[in-house]
C-alpha cells in the first residue's frame, strides 16, 4: 500500500516532458492535441468529451498526459444537445489515425501505431468503449464516469478484450455507477478494473466554469483531478508503453480510488487490470 500511495502522489505532479499544444483542425478535424516537445514512437490517447462539454474542460488532463510522454488529443465534434455517440467514436478513431499519419510539432515527434489508447468522460467514455469495440488497434481504454450510449456501451464492452480502467464518481447523479460504469465493467471481455472516486460528482473531472453546469449536476473537484490524472497516467503508461514501474498502483486499492470487487455477484471472476501491454 505504501508504494501504491507514493506512486499515486508522484503521478499527480506533471511529468518530465515539456508540452506543446496543437490544433487538430489543421489536419481536418476540430479539436486539440497536446504532445511532449519531442519523442519518437510515443504512445497516444484520443479522449472523448462529455455531453455539452467543450474540449477546454479537459485541457489540464490532456496536458498532464503529454507531460508524462503520451500524445493526448480530443476531437471537439458532436458537442450539441443531441450528439451521435457512434460518430464521436468514429472521430476518436480518426484522431488516432491522424496522430499516427501526420507530422507532429517540428518533426521531432512521432506516434507508434502499436501504442494507441482511447478514453473519455460521460458519454465520451461510452463512445471510447464503442471505438475500442470497433477497432482492435486500440490497446487500452480509460474512462471517468462513463455513461451508456446509443448503441449500448455495455453491449460493446463484451467485444473489448483489451485492458480497461473505469473510474466511477461516488456522488454521480447523472450516470450512477450501477447502470453505467459498473455495467460496462461487468460486461468487459478483457482485463478490467472499476474504481470509485469518493466525494466526486459527474462533472468532477472537468475544469473551470461552463454554462452546462446549469443542466448537468456536478462541479469540478481538485482532489478528483489529481486522482484521475494519476490513475489514467499509470494505466496508459503501463498498458501502452509496457513499463511496470506504475503497476503497483494499478494492483492495489487506495483511499482516493478504491477498487470495486466485481466478483461480489459472481461475475468478472478472472478480471484484473494487471495484464501486460499487448
Amino acid at each position: 500500500m505504501a508504494k501504491a500511495k507514493q506512486l499515486l502522489e508522484d503521478l499527480t505532479f506533471p511529468g518530465p516532458h515539456g508540452v506543446l499544444r496543437g490544433d487538430l483542425a489543421l489536419v481536418g478535424l476540430p479539436g486539440v492535441v497536446y504532445t511532449p516537445k519531442e519523442g519518437r514512437g510515443l504512445a497516444a490517447v484520443a479522449f472523448g468529451h462529455g455531453w455539452l462539454q467543450p474540449t477546454g474542460q479537459y485541457r489540464e488532463l490532456l496536458r498532464h498526459l503529454a507531460s508524462w510522454g503520451i500524445v493526448a488529443a480530443a476531437p471537439s465534434t458532436q458537442g450539441g444537445p443531441l450528439p451521435s455517440h457512434r460518430l464521436l467514436a468514429d472521430d476518436l478513431l480518426s484522431t488516432l489515425d491522424m496522430l499516427t499519419g501526420v507530422r507532429l510539432g517540428p518533426g521531432a515527434i512521432s506516434v507508434d501505431p502499436e501504442k494507441l489508447g482511447v478514453g473519455g468522460h460521460s458519454t465520451g467514455g461510452g463512445s471510447a468503449v464503442l471505438a475500442a469495440a470497433k477497432e482492435q488497434s486500440v490497446r487500452a481504454v480509460g474512462t471517468f464516469a462513463p455513461a451508456q450510449t446509443v448503441p449500448s456501451a455495455s453491449e460493446a464492452a463484451r467485444q473489448v478484450d483489451r485492458p480497461g480502467l473505469h473510474l466511477a464518481a461516488e456522488d454521480d447523479l447523472v450516470a450512477p455507477a450501477q447502470g453505467n460504469a459498473e455495467a460496462i465493467a461487468r460486461a468487459w471481455a478483457g482485463p478490467v478494473q472499476l474504481r470509485t472516486v469518493p466525494k466526486a460528482s459527474h462533472l468532477a473531472v472537468t475544469e473551470g466554469m461552463h454554462w452546462s453546469r446549469l443542466l448537468v449536476h456536478g462541479k469540478p473537484n481538485r482532489a478528483a483531478h489529481r486522482t484521475v490524472r494519476a490513475l489514467l497516467t499509470a494505466f496508459y503508461l503501463t498498458h501502452l508503453t509496457g513499463t511496470d514501474t506504475y503497476r503497483p498502483l494499478l494492483d492495489e486499492s487506495v483511499k482516493a480510488a478504491k477498487i470495486v470487487d466485481l466478483d461480489e455477484s459472481g461475475s468478472g471472476s478472472d478480471k484484473a487490470v494487471t495484464a501486460k501491454a499487448n
